[in-house]
């Protein structure tokens, strides 16, 4: 294979681009299992003091991932994410006003292989959501798995992300006056599996948690597709029934989440790597489906709003593929 490497001559903004996009994958990726090391190593060296009192605050913080967690303005306001945003560059489009007296929840299509999107745009204070949607907080909810980890929740939390439990997202939509947003990506860890380029596969025909929860909180649902999610990287082929899949779906079900097999391109070179491509990505903001709260909605009734939601998510796509390079015979594919 030959190797397409960098030219010496690159901007320096474009080399620190590159540089925060670098930190973002290692902490999606390591930044965990580093942290985990970290506790280890003080429990090693034994620093019982240290150990006690981290363990103390752990007990009695445990339950802050699933009450609206403990952002922190500064960490999102980082200048690393805003050269994070730009290099590929990540782009938020409303079609509509939200109004901030009502809580919402919106459904993040699709997962991709790390979710570079949803994190540009509700976890940074750089992608002008406040000044598109004024009056409301965005929460992006994640595996609860990530919170178990020693110092990694902390970090996780600091960028205003919360557990994707079901205790977490009904915690986010119950504040009376409004003004909150639940970003849940539907499809999960499972579709990131189907992350490949071109795809439109994405995974919701069974997942209606999220319609249930909308119906007993009066969340009104609204669709949030974002384009060049799934050309950010390739992945090794793994069409279903293939003995690669079957693994990874194995695995999936012991650990709770998926472990996609990709790459792209790398810090000096274009060849391979896992730095991700720098695509644009085109997150636009569907109009609101309104909700009707209702203490015990019946299966019929989250039967309709799940297929009125269906429809808008449809709607959303075709409305806008053309202007981002998706072509007019391509649709989504529900599974």
């Amino acid at each position: 294979m030959k190797i397409q490497f960098a030219p010496i001559n690159i901007p320096l903004a474009r080399r620190l681009q590159t540089a925060a996009v670098l930190q973002w994958v290692f902490s999606f990726i390591l930044l965990a299992q580093c942290c985990l090391g970290i506790f280890l190593l003080l429990v090693l060296a034994r620093f019982w003091l240290l150990i006690a009192l981290y363990v103390l605050w752990l007990y009695l913080d445990w339950e802050t991932p699933q009450a609206g967690g403990r952002r922190v303005e500064w960490v999102r306001s980082w200048t690393v994410w805003k050269y994070f945003k730009d290099y590929f560059p990540i782009r938020l489009v409303k079609t509509t006003d939200l109004d901030p007296r009502y809580n919402y929840i919106m459904g993040f299509h699709p997962h991709g292989v790390l979710v570079a999107g949803a994190f540009g745009n509700f976890c940074t204070n750089y992608s002008g959501f406040k000044e598109l949607f004024p009056g409301l907080t965005s929460y992006l909810h994640i595996l609860p798995f990530w919170f178990r980890c020693p110092f990694f929740r902390e970090y996780v939390m600091s960028v205003g992300a919360v557990s994707a439990s079901k205790k977490s997202v009904t915690h986010v939509l119950s504040r009376e006056e409004g003004g909150n947003a639940a970003i849940i990506v539907i499809g999960g860890a499972e579709e990131s599996l189907d992350a490949h380029p071109g795809s439109l596969t994405l995974h919701i025909l069974n997942r209606k948690g999220f319609i249930k929860v909308a119906l007993k909180r009066g969340a009104h649902l609204v669709p949030v597709f974002s384009f060049g999610e799934n050309e950010l990287f390739l992945q090794m082929p793994n069409p279903k029934g293939s003995f690669l899949r079957k693994i990874q779906e194995r695995l999936q079900k012991i650990m709770g989440f998926a472990l996609p097999i990709f790459h792209a391109r790398g810090i000096f070179q274009y060849s391979f790597g896992l730095l991700p491509y720098r695509m644009p990505i085109n997150t636009i903001v569907g109009r609101p489906i309104p909700v009707v709260q209702m203490s015990n909605p019946t299966q019929e009734e989250i039967e309709t709003l799940h297929q009125k939601y269906l429809n808008a998510l449809q709607e959303l796509f075709e409305e806008n593929k053309e202007k981002y390079g998706i072509p007019e015979h391509k649709s989504l594919i529900f599974t």
